[in-house]
């Protein structure tokens, strides 16, 4: 039986236990026979199911490789479809899905809302090696927990919430502070409410409750960092990880990467060591993201992982041997993967909307800060058409002798005084 069918069958016999709480995890009834790994030779059409900034960074790194890409998404002249082909469909129109199996020889996914019955479709019809098994495990935040569990790895005390009951005696069971998340879709903190206090719990099920999806509470984990380590792992079964990237958000969007993370050599090993695990055990084929909370005592909780190239892995870009986006073409290609080994310190910064126009100043200039400091930022920016409040324009990537250079000069610029 494949690692992705094996997955399949976990779900399948799942008892009614999760966390410390019961409930029901969905079960994904249909198995699709895992295809036969194949080696995609550059020359080949790379198609990817979404078209946002990591499908463009994809693209570009695809292209030196000799890759073609080709990209579906609603958005016309989308970030990716700036440097692939794109088809303009919705996610779920499987027609514009299969016009895409046509035009490719292998198909990826750039981020995992992608309709999941649309990806399985994909994989009777075309070459899609990550498979739509992890995809639906990996949408769904009890799928998810029960496969992180399956690894052998922690995970936060949960429990399913289906009522206002059900919330209050759960809240009573895990203890508050308590975070009431969707079970689907959420990102960059949506979909989320901490709840502090009893009295806050009739507002949040009324609020989430209108969300349409299954509801989870976590226990609220007290963390002294949060770490994440993107590892990827080709069909063949190599497997290599990036060092882990200490990450400071604001708002619950991510705001800086600082790498090499500012942790125990023990912790660092600890939690590449997870990421292989998780890697491995759900037949995962590309690049995996796994995000922790480590505590003040040196635990690891996972919070969330994601199938694909993610905001913690911008620094790879120029900070290591292999980027995380090129290795993702290697990985889903089954080619031999790169060294993931870093070159020099780094940080990496978000950019939103707000961010946009003291960036564009600033690029004008010649930066005496940074030339004291020893330090060389190198920008990213995705071609979004519309520089909106809190949305993710780009990124920069500042290299330094030291990760406390890279930082003194972050917050000397003026680019994130908004």
């Amino acid at each position: 039986m494949s690692d992705a069918n094996k997955l399949v069958s976990l779900f399948a016999g799942a008892g009614d236990i999760c966390g410390e709480l019961g409930c029901e995890v969905p079960v994904y009834k249909e198995e699709i026979p895992q295809a036969s790994p194949r080696t995609i030779l550059p020359g080949s059409t790379i198609g990817v199911l979404g078209g946002g900034q990591l499908g463009r960074m994809l693209a570009h790194s695809g292209n030196r490789l000799g890759y073609s890409f080709v990209t579906l998404d609603p958005t016309p002249d989308s970030p990716c479809g700036q440097t692939a082909k794109q088809i303009v469909a919705n996610y779920d129109d499987q027609q514009a899905a299969l016009e895409l199996a046509k035009q490719s020889d292998v198909i990826t996914y750039e981020f995992e809302n992608v309709d999941a019955s649309v990806a399985a479709m994909l994989e009777k019809e075309s070459y899609v090696p990550q498979g739509s098994t992890l995809l639906y495990t990996t949408q769904h935040r009890l799928r998810e927990k029960k496969a992180i569990e399956a690894a052998g790895v922690r995970v936060a005390p949960y429990a399913e919430i289906v009522s206002l009951e059900s919330l209050r005696a759960s809240a009573s069971a895990l203890g508050l502070p308590a975070v009431l998340k969707t079970a689907t879709g959420g990102y960059d903190g949506k979909g989320q409410w901490v709840l502090r206090a009893e009295d806050e719990l009739e507002q949040a099920w009324n609020e989430a409750s209108r969300s349409g999806t299954q509801l989870v509470l976590e226990k609220f984990i007290i963390f002294d960092k949060e770490i994440s380590v993107i590892a990827a792992r080709s069909p063949s079964g190599e497997v290599r990880t990036f060092p882990p990237a200490e990450n400071i958000h604001i708002h619950n969007i991510l705001h800086l990467s600082i790498v090499p993370a500012r942790i125990e050599e023990a912790v660092r090993n600890e939690a590449e060591k997870l990421a292989v695990s998780i890697a491995e055990t759900l037949g995962v084929v590309g690049l995996i993201a796994v995000e922790l909370f480590l505590t003040a005592d040196g635990q690891l909780f996972v919070n969330e992982l994601a199938p694909r190239p993610h905001n913690s892995g911008h620094y790879t870009m120029e900070a290591c041997r292999t980027s995380q986006f090129e290795q993702h073409v290697r990985a889903i290609c089954n080619l031999p993967l790169g060294d993931s080994a870093l070159l020099t310190p780094v940080v990496m910064a978000n950019i939103l909307g707000e961010h946009m126009e003291p960036l564009l100043e600033w690029m004008k200039e010649h930066d005496v800060v940074a030339e004291q400091l020893g330090v060389e930022p190198k920008v990213h920016l995705y071609g979004k058409a519309e520089a909106k409040h809190k949305r993710k324009m780009g990124h920069l990537n500042v290299l330094a002798p030291n990760v406390e250079a890279a930082l003194e000069w972050i917050s000397q610029s003026n680019i994130w005084r908004v």
